[in-house]
């Protein structure tokens, strides 16, 4: 790996950022049984890539088909959008009519938002930075998204979208968190908590080992809190980000939110350059160590998991990738838990 670092702030956080209280997995489990499209993604057991990885088990969440938007993203943005629809109450369909959301996305969060916006009768608008694959712009539009093209990197089309809002009087709903900016990116994270708890319903033994990828980190950090819940300080959760984006691992090294730069990502979902500052308040508490992915080892990843029938992107695969490229701790004993967070960009 190119960079591995021990967090020395596990079990106590950040001496200047808490994590923010509140989640509540129950309360989106309540909310999610009333959406018809709502079904438990499936907990795989793949015995071919546990053995080329050198590990006993390998279990694998497999996102890529929730709620038909392909990858878990599913659970965030549409989750807060119908918080909000629900709180208004009436005809759920037009309970948001005349409101507009707007994001900046490197293809799943924008998804989200899209289809949450349409589900309740909102609008949406998506800012794409030019390295986003046409393909998401597209099936945005195909959603009733506006999608426009702006900036060179994911950090440039969320400044686009953060002025769009401001001037437009529109509801920024971004993944990503910084100060004065938490509560709808709280509740986006919260989604994603529902991952978590199938996950520990669906899973006989406990693993020995959970690598999650991440981009700003709200992914990782709700699945780590919500097992951390479940299976308190067993499971070592090893943080997963590519190494032209170490955001996060950066950030744990200097003990604050850190900017970084490098050039474009193949794993482009994790291309983020700045962590979001609710994720890392949680990870700081609750993750055991950072790894970096090279690119070459996330392009060895995607084909390891193809050759084993799960087509996904070197962002969908980074944990798998990382655990094959081998980490440092994990013998052949250990049962490994990873994350396929999104099926291909072609589909």
């Amino acid at each position: 790996m190119v960079g591995s670092l021990i967090n020395p702030f596990r079990g106590k956080g950040l001496p200047d950022l808490s994590p923010k209280s509140g989640a509540d997995a129950q309360a989106v489990a309540a909310l999610l049984a009333l959406c018809p499209a709502h079904q438990p993604t499936p907990l795989l057991d793949c015995p071919d890539l546990a053995a080329a990885a050198g590990v006993a088990r390998l279990t694998i969440k497999d996102e890529r088909g929730r709620m038909g938007l392909g990858s878990f993203k599913a659970l965030g943005a549409a989750y807060a959008i119908a918080r909000e629809a629900a709180a208004v109450g009436g005809d759920l369909s037009v309970a948001l009519a005349g409101r507009c959301y707007v994001t900046a996305s490197a293809g799943n969060h924008g998804l989200s938002v899209a289809a949450g916006a349409r589900v309740f009768g909102a609008q949406a608008v998506v800012y794409l930075a030019q390295t986003v694959p046409e393909g998401f712009a597209k099936r945005l539009q195909a959603m009733g998204a506006q999608v426009v093209r702006a900036g060179a990197d994911y950090e440039a089309s969320m400044q686009a979208a953060s002025a769009a809002a401001k001037a437009e009087g529109w509801t920024l709903l971004s993944d990503g968190s910084w100060p004065g900016y938490v509560d709808l990116p709280f509740r986006v994270m919260e989604g994603y908590r529902q991952i978590a708890t199938e996950i520990v319903a669906q899973c006989a033994a406990m693993p020995d080992f959970v690598l999650l990828q991440a981009g700003v980190g709200g992914l990782a950090a709700a699945l780590a809190a919500e097992l951390r819940l479940a299976w308190g300080d067993t499971p070592q959760m090893i943080v997963v980000e590519p190494d032209a984006a170490p955001a996060l691992i950066e950030s744990i090294r200097a003990g604050r939110v850190v900017v970084t730069t490098g050039p474009v990502s193949a794993m482009g979902r994790l291309d983020c350059k700045t962590p979001s500052m609710l994720a890392l308040a949680d990870l700081a508490r609750d993750a055991d160590r950072f790894v970096t992915l090279t690119e070459a080892q996330a392009a060895a990843g995607v084909a390891a998991l193809a050759a084993a029938g799960l087509a996904t992107t070197p962002s969908g695969g980074a944990g798998v990738a990382a655990l094959l490229a081998g980490q440092d701790g994990i013998g052949p004993r250990a049962h490994v838990l990873c994350i396929l967070s999104e099926g291909p960009e072609d589909v």
